[in-house]
Formats: C-alpha cells, sequence, structure tokens
C-alpha cells in the first residue's frame, strides 16, 4: 500500500484589517487531505464557496490547491478580494515554493492542497492582500513540510508569546525566579498608588494579601486587573475547606492563581489542586506552621504548581539559621525531581516568604528558590520602586520587559 503523506501549517502575516492567515494541509490524493479537497469542491456552503487556487484564469497551480474562505463572503466585494488577490497569491506561493524545490517534484501530481484563508471584510488594500497571503501560505507550505514547529520551540515560546490579535497576554510562570510582591495593606486606594511606583517587569508577580482579600472582597482582583491587565495575579486565600469553590471565585475575578493552606485536610487541598487544574489557574500551597513539609506533601493525591515556604509576620522576631531555615527548599526539589515536565522544567515551584530584603533574598535565591515574596520591604518603603528595583537586582536573567515575546514573527529555523 503506497504511503499516506499527511503535512499541516499555518501562518500569520502583516497589520491592520489586510492582515492575512492561512491554515492549511498538504497530503496524498488517497488520503484524509485528497478526501478533504474532494467534499470541498463537491459540497458547497453558502459564503464560504471553494475555489481552485489560479494563477490566471485558465491556469491552476500544482499540486492542486482548493482555496476555503474562512469569512462569510456577503457581497460581491468581499467575492472579489477572495477571487482576485487571495486566490492568485496562493496560487503563485504553491508554483513557488515548487520550482523552488520546497515541494518535491515526484509529489506534484500525488499531493492536493487545502488552504484556508482569511480575509477581512474592511481590507481593501489589494496589494497588501496579495503580499501577505502570498507570504502566508509560502511560510505555512514551508512550516508544514518541516513539520514545524520543534518541540523545543514550542515549549520554548508557548508561555513567553504573546498573541498578535488577541490583544492580551496572559502571563505564566515559565521563567523563574521571579519576585512576588504582597499587597497587603487593607486598602484598594493605597495600592492604587503603590502600583504607579512599582516598574514593568516579567519578573514580578502581584498577590493580593490575604487582609486585603478580607476588607475588599474578591472584587478587588478585578479593579487591579484594571491597573495592571497583564500581570500575574496571585489571590492569597489561604484556602483551608471548602477549595473548589474558593478557586472557582478566584478564577471568576481573573486571577492567575490562588492560595491554599497546607494546614488544610489532605483531602481538601487534593480537591483545591484539582479545581485550579481545571479551570487553567495555578494551585499555590502555603506551608506556613507546617512543621514537616515533606512528610504533609506525602499525604497529598495531586500535585501542587507552587508551595510556599512561609514564616508568618509575628514570627519573624524568631531568630532562625538561615541555612536551617531554607533548607526545605531542596528537600522540596528532591521529592518532585522524578516530577520534571517533558521540557524539563521543574514540576513545582518554590517560594520564599517572610521578612524577606533586598540583602537576605540571596541566600534561599542559591539554595534554589524559583519565586521571592516581599511585601513590606516594597509597600512600606519611602521609594518603592527604589526597593522593587533593589530586589530585582538580585535576580538573574532579564529584570524588565522581554521585548522579544511581542513579535508576531520569529526565526522557524531557531529551536529558542
Amino acid at each position: 500500500m503506497a504511503k499516506i503523506d499527511f503535512f499541516i501549517g499555518e501562518a500569520l502575516l502583516g497589520e491592520g484589517v489586510n492582515v492575512a492567515h492561512v491554515d492549511l494541509m498538504i497530503g496524498s490524493k488517497n488520503g484524509p487531505v485528497g478526501t478533504a479537497f474532494a467534499n470541498a469542491l463537491s459540497q458547497l456552503s453558502k459564503g464560504h464557496t471553494p475555489l481552485l487556487a489560479c494563477i490566471r484564469p485558465n491556469l491552476i497551480t500544482k499540486p492542486a490547491t482548493v482555496i476555503v474562505p474562512k469569512v462569510t463572503l456577503k457581497t460581491l466585494t468581499d467575492t472579489d478580494k477572495i477571487f482576485g488577490p487571495a486566490q492568485t497569491a496562493v496560487a503563485r506561493a504553491v508554483a513557488d515554493a515548487l520550482e523552488e524545490g520546497l515541494i518535491p517534484v515526484d509529489k506534484v501530481d500525488e499531493w492536493v492542497i487545502l488552504a484556508s484563508v482569511f480575509i477581512h471584510p474592511e481590507a481593501e488594500d489589494y496589494r497588501r492582500i496579495y503580499n501577505y497571503n502570498y507570504g502566508a501560505t509560502k511560510l505555512a507550505i514551508r512550516r508544514a513540510l518541516k513539520q514545524s514547529p520543534s518541540i523545543n520551540k514550542l515549549f520554548y515560546d508557548k508561555d513567553r508569546a504573546k498573541h498578535p490579535i488577541a490583544r492580551i497576554r496572559v502571563p505564566r510562570l515559565w521563567n523563574p525566579p521571579y519576585l512576588q510582591v504582597a499587597l497587603d495593606q487593607p486598602s484598594f486606594a493605597y495600592h492604587e498608588k503603590l502600583l504607579k511606583h512599582i516598574p514593568q517587569s516579567d519578573r514580578i508577580i502581584l498577590e493580593v494579601g490575604t487582609p486585603l482579600l478580607k476588607k475588599e472582597g474578591i472584587d478587588i482582583i478585578k479593579k487591579l486587573r484594571e491597573i495592571a491587565p497583564e500581570a500575574f495575579i496571585v489571590a492569597d486565600l489561604k484556602t483551608l475547606d471548602v477549595g473548589k469553590l474558593e478557586v472557582d471565585f478566584a478564577f471568576d475575578a481573573t486571577a492567575d492563581a490562588a492560595v491554599c493552606s497546607g494546614l488544610a485536610n489532605a483531602s481538601s487541598i487534593d480537591k483545591f489542586i484539582l479545581e485550579a487544574q481545571r479551570v487553567g489557574i495555578y494551585a499555590f500551597l502555603d506551608m506556613m506552621e507546617v512543621s514537616n513539609v515533606t512528610a504533609k506533601l506525602n499525604k497529598l493525591k495531586e500535585t501542587p504548581d507552587v508551595i510556599i515556604l512561609h514564616k508568618g509576620i509575628d514570627t519573624e522576631a524568631t531568630k532562625v539559621d538561615p541555612k536551617a531555615r531554607w533548607e526545605p527548599i531542596r528537600q522540596i526539589k528532591d521529592y518532585y525531581k522524578d516530577k520534571k515536565l517533558i521540557s524539563g522544567k521543574d514540576r513545582v515551584l518554590v517560594a520564599v516568604a517572610g521578612g524577606i530584603t533586598a540583602e537576605t533574598a540571596q541566600y534561599p535565591l542559591s539554595m534554589g528558590a524559583d519565586i521571592i515574596i516581599v511585601g513590606r520591604y516594597i509597600t512600606s518603603a519611602k521609594d518603592p520602586e527604589r526597593a522593587t528595583r533593589n530586589l530585582l537586582n538580585t535576580i538573574p536573567g532579564l529584570s524588565d520587559i522581554d521585548l522579544k515575546r511581542v513579535h508576531t514573527e520569529d526565526d522557524d529555523d531557531n529551536p529558542q
């Protein structure tokens, strides 16, 4: 039986209403792509009429390519754009890919291509429609036949990238260490003013502290989101029971993470983690007053995303040897060493909290801490920006915005 080829590619190029987005399938006539090709030409849909890609009338490209409009064609102007600049752009891109050797010549009559093409109803610049769709089609073909992206590129970019059309960036904890600023003052107005002095940085996490949540309610997160729309926001609920319900509260308020108390029953913690995973936010586990952290972890069936080693404000005056205080960092890392992600990154991050300053932060960082949680050192400082900078300077890596994350196109041949 002859081998059935099946390749998938995608590309977005351009900007504004003239932007081009092409999804395509390339494959054997006797396989699923061939079936889809035949169905597209024989099962017409109003407003999404498929058409063969022609360089000019009476000259189809090879491999034979069918174009399916993504957006409903409602007027003759809409139709003109898809049958004109978009059609010839796709056709020429396929022909050029064949001539350049990207598409194997011996497959020209064995393969067919199905291209789904987006044309905005308000697009009006025919040259840009052509240029963008030509480039997007050719890039999609290249990616399909190279089976791009590589797994390494996918893992590297999935959490750092910002989609240009989505208009939002949903932050993830993909590149520790981080500085988590605990907003504990029970006043929205206080923190509204404070956030104006916190520098923009990919390394900063905002924590809505328990006192602030109790005073202002869970919807305080929405108000903070308006001030810092792209921030990673943690709801420090310190949940002890009914974890599923409280996770849902935090999720509905747009939090990126919620905190459960390590003092809760193991069953309650498991339910908290499961619900966080279900809705897609991070599950933090605060081990304040938990005497044996690994023993508690051993009782859990589920794996939290972040474990916090936390010394409370009321007990900070107690002198503890720094090495003994932060030794559990290594213990937690060792406990989860066999649960790393496929990418090689740690499945579980470790955060530390309790009276940390720029002078003392280096020790837990050297022990492997992924998140440094700081409250009063920043929130009560005369110069909050300088205090934040002092702490950021203790953290290795980029301290401000990673500009590369906003690129709409990176080097496809570079796995990172």
